[in-house]
């Protein structure tokens, strides 16, 4: 009985179950079977057609929502008030699958990024005080400690303080293998710990925290805001009146109500409504493969128009993160390899993103220990001070060594300038106030910048660099991806007023960014796409598409996606008005029938769900 009741609770179970029963009621009528002499069609009217007349009549009496519905509510009682009780019986089965398909196409576009909603923890491990508890997920504050064991789902975003272990971000990146994570590495709500227990510490809760930040770009991902879409429906309701003008005219004219009936079956506008809505869906589900959620559906609408896209450089192009990409000795019993090597211990106890970067890029390259500084001091806005092996060790910027009366060479001074020009940052070392050598970091390009700007060209877009770096940094830059055009030391407003610019000439814009100085372009451009993995709450708040797992080389398919979901929407309208052309046309002449005009109607609303479905697995 309880499993009933669940299945009686499952609309989309029951409209099934609906349809397989009034399937074979209709096959009885046609085989002219019937129970107590009354035709079986009238089961596929009332399981399949009474729902659609309710429908229609709310629709009407509290939005006066003039749309489909009502045109075959109305084809619906005129076929029963001409005894045409099987064609009846088939528009209302006919229209009900078509509906179904519609929610499957849809359902199925929203599946991949949906799931988001229902991977929300319930509950946290909290330490507090050296105690350990289980607590709802809601009750979690900032600055908190939680301890995450092997196969428990991270409840929300912090930065891990003790452990090692590996994440499964696959819900949030798209990436397919587990990503390494050790000590104040960050961890996102919604992820999985794989292996080992490690403790983090608390950053962002509730609706802050990286999970619940998709799950809202999810509710805003409604094809209803695309502007073909308000286009379609107003052709609907158009259609609706001219509908019922030309089946009272017919019926004047020839004085055969069978024809008007007809004409009201066939000139139901369904597929000319399920044209584009179906298309968008089935393009964002077939974005979210590819870690790209669409915020609106114009947005492809608009992305199909633009002829350029405008790249912000740190976090876009580059990874955002600085790397050590060149280190020197200049002393002979000091190697390059050694000088790298005394400058990570030095830096093991900095708090600053490039000492951390250096002891990073060292402990991937090569297993040997760490020495432990000794005597450690952090000089603000200068380096840091350090006692390795008796050895006193300077590591900063050039003030440092000059502040300390250390001389630096015009030799290295020449070299590092190279770097510099690069958009480098320069660290020198020195030891017992004598200089030794240099390490260079830069935020590295991404690995896919070049290709990715190489398709665009393929694609006749042209690529534009924004930056607030300086002209040769820049200029460094833009030739590495193969950019030709760049604009440097950009603050947020020269950003908007660049793409103004280009607005201004009919050349449509893609700002693509990830910081909040990047917000206003963003906004500002005809499409607004974020990277949303490491980018800020702000950008992506003031975008339209967001790129999950900050994967730039998906931006050429994003293109072309939108262009074919396009091309589909046009193919779309203009096939169910020829069908509706043609069958109206028929319908008058009185070659269709009640029944015949059913089926050819409804071949067009399959046939342009079935075209819209084709975009979910479509790859450029």
């Amino acid at each position: 009985m309880k499993k009933i009741i669940e299945f009686l609770k499952d609309e989309d179970k029951l409209i099934i179950l609906f349809l397989i029963i009034s399937a074979a009621s209709l096959v009885s009528s046609l085989s002219h079977i019937s129970i107590f002499q009354i035709d079986s069609a009238w089961v596929a009217i009332i399981l399949c057609g009474i729902p659609i007349i309710k429908g229609a009549i709310v629709g009407l009496v509290k939005e006066f929502d003039i749309k489909a519905d009502i045109l075959v509510s109305i084809a619906l009682v005129a076929s029963i008030f001409i005894g045409e009780i099987f064609a009846a019986g088939e528009v209302a089965f006919i229209m009900t699958l078509g509906a179904l398909l519609e929610e499957r196409t849809v359902a199925k576009a929203r599946a991949g990024i949906e799931k988001l909603v229902h991977l929300t923890p319930r509950t946290a491990r909290v330490v507090r005080n050296g105690v350990e508890s289980i607590v709802p997920a809601r009750n979690v504050e900032i600055g908190d400690m939680l301890r995450v064991l092997a196969g428990e789902t991270v409840a929300v975003d912090g930065v891990i303080t003790l452990g090692q272990t590996s994440i499964d971000q696959s819900v949030m990146t798209g990436e397919s293998m587990p990503v390494d994570k050790g000590g104040f590495d960050d961890v996102y709500s919604g992820t999985v710990n794989q292996f080992g227990t490690f403790d983090m510490k608390v950053t962002k809760v509730g609706e802050n925290s990286s999970l619940q930040r998709m799950i809202r770009l999810v509710e805003s991902a409604d094809a209803s805001k695309a502007k073909i879409v308000g286009i379609a429906d107003r052709w609907a309701t158009w259609i609706v009146v001219i509908a019922l003008a030309s089946a009272f005219g017919t019926w004047i004219v020839t004085g055969e109500i069978i024809r008007s009936v007809t004409i009201l079956v066939v000139f139901c506008p369904c597929a000319l409504v399920l044209a584009t809505p179906t298309a968008i869906m089935a393009s964002i589900g077939n974005a979210t493969k590819f870690g790209i959620l669409v915020r609106a559906g114009d947005a492809l609408e608009r992305l199909s128009e633009v002829t350029i896209i405008a790249f912000d450089k740190t976090g876009t192009l580059t990874y955002g993160k600085p790397d050590v990409v060149a280190f020197k000795s200049y002393i002979e019993n000091i190697t390059s390899e050694k000088l790298l090597e005394l400058t990570a211990s030095v830096e093991l106890r900095s708090e600053h993103p490039l000492g951390k970067a250096i002891v990073s890029n060292f402990r991937k390259k090569s297993h040997i220990i760490l020495e432990q500084p000794q005597d450690f001091i952090m000089i603000a806005g200068r380096g840091v001070k350090a006692t390795i092996d008796g050895d006193i060790i300077f590591a900063g910027n050039s003030s440092l060594l000059i502040e300390n009366s250390i001389e630096i060479s015009q030799n290295m001074l020449g070299e590092a300038s190279t770097y510099i020009n690069d958009g480098c940052t320069i660290i020198y070392v020195a030891i017992n106030n004598k200089e030794v050598g240099f390490v260079a970091l830069s935020d590295t390009l991404r690995k896919d910048s070049y290709d990715m700007i190489e398709k665009l060209k393929a694609l006749n877009v042209e690529s534009v660099l924004l930056t607030g770096d300086n002209p040769l940094a820049a200029s460094h830059i833009a030739k590495s991806v193969g950019i030709s055009n760049f604009h440097s030391q950009c603050l947020p407003e020269d950003k908007m007023n660049v793409i103004e610019k280009y607005q201004n000439e009919n050349r449509m814009v893609c700002m693509i960014g990830d910081g909040i100085n990047d917000a206003p372009a963003l906004k500002k451009a005809y499409v607004g796409i974020a990277m949303a993995g490491i980018g800020s709450d702000i950008a992506v708040d003031a975008a339209d598409i967001a790129l999950v797992s900050d994967d730039i080389k998906c931006i050429p398919h994003l293109l072309n996606l939108s262009q074919k979901t396009m091309k589909t929407i046009k193919l779309n309208l203009a096939l169910s008005m020829l069908l509706n052309f043609i069958a109206i046309i028929l319908a008058m002449a009185g070659i269709l029938n009640p029944v015949t005009g059913a089926l050819v109607h409804n071949v067009g609303s399959v046939a342009v769900i079935i075209n819209s479905a084709l975009l979910l697995n479509f790859k450029s």
